[in-house]
């Protein structure tokens, strides 16, 4: 582990830019690597819900843990937390809908055809697949209501303290054992087994997650070294929000890219589930955790965010290219109120 670390050091130089780059190359060859796993046990469901979340939020698991020995950066850690969801819920999955548009479950026929044609209904389309996987994101999303209601509930009183983050993590240790259950279901029914590669594939992605670890230890560093500026200790929630979302946003262009609306979604959606209750829960029980009146609003527009996606999951099987468009208009309003508040 010391060698991988200076090793790091003689490429990086100590520069932030060139730990940026480190960062975003691991980060995608865990990528690479979790595309592999799709052939080895996985279907394209859970591996959105189980392996992505925890690799993509790794970051933001990583950061809590830097966090908890330093002092009056409590506000910071629920940014980093809602910058990261709330990014996944508009951006994350607005901007892939509005270029390649999100479709699970394809209707009867096409939206493209003659004037005077009605949307296609998703009821009777699709494959069974197609419409199973449609089934795992509607529970996922009601997961999302759950979680992150919770937490609003939670925090009326202003923090979130001990209690409430032991009741986090409760939420989300159940939440987790429901998903590793049906995906041991799913693999007794059609077969499958874990081989040798999948395991293989496994370390890889252990040792992607140290080298995170070393860059974000180095960059956190870094930022609280900044005195003043944007890029300073004043932003530290939302540049690491920003920082820790870029391989979600590399696995949502790609898995656009490919039309695996199902990962996408999947991804994005279950990578929300590490910041709430996870990070949140896990920064509550060493530290009560404030509240602020921008995190309300936040929690919010997550809630609405969630809510729009299960009503068109429903009504036309996906998120149409103008929903999109939207969810990305709702965005530039949470940066813009988060940083001029």
């Amino acid at each position: 582990m010391h060698l991988l670390s200076d090793l790091l050091n003689l490429v990086a130089l100590n520069d932030a830019p060139a730990y940026l780059v480190v960062f975003l190359a691991v980060s995608l060859i865990m990528l690479w690597r979790l595309e592999s796993m799709l052939d080895s046990g996985l279907e394209g469901t859970a591996l959105g819900t189980l392996l992505l979340p925890y690799c993509s939020g790794l970051g933001n698991l990583i950061f809590v843990g830097l966090m908890i020995n330093q002092k009056g950066v409590e506000a910071e850690v629920l940014t980093n937390s809602l910058v990261n969801n709330v990014t996944n819920l508009t951006l994350l999955l607005g901007f892939p809908a509005l270029c390649w548009g999100l479709v699970v479950l394809p209707g009867r026929g096409s939206s493209k055809g003659a004037k005077g044609k009605k949307p296609a209904r998703p009821s009777k389309g699709g494959s069974t697949e197609q419409q199973i996987n449609r089934l795992s994101l509607m529970l996922t999303l009601a997961a999302v209501l759950f979680f992150t209601g919770a937490v609003w509930l939670l925090g009326r009183d202003g923090k979130l303290d001990r209690t409430d983050g032991f009741v986090l993590i409760g939420l989300f240790i159940f939440w987790q054992c429901v998903q590793v259950f049906d995906v041991l279901k799913h693999n007794v029914r059609q077969r499958v087994s874990f081989g040798i590669k999948f395991y293989l594939d496994a370390l890889v992605v252990l040792a992607c997650a140290y080298l995170i670890y070393e860059t974000l230890d180095w960059l956190v560093e870094w930022l609280l070294a900044q005195k003043s500026g944007f890029i300073s200790r004043d932003n530290l929630g939302w540049l690491t929000g920003w920082l820790m979302v870029l391989p979600n946003a590399v696995l949502a262009l790609y898995w656009g890219w490919r039309r695996r609306a199902d990962v996408v979604y999947s991804s994005q959606v279950g990578d929300g589930h590490i910041c709430i209750p996870l990070c949140l829960g896990l920064f509550a029980v060493v530290k009560p955790l404030p509240m602020s009146g921008f995190g309300t609003e936040a929690l919010l527009l997550l809630l609405g965010a969630t809510v729009a996606h299960v009503v068109f999951l429903l009504t036309t099987g996906g998120l149409p290219r103008w929903a999109g468009g939207v969810l990305c208009l709702a965005y530039g309003w949470f940066v813009w109120a988060g940083l001029a508040g």
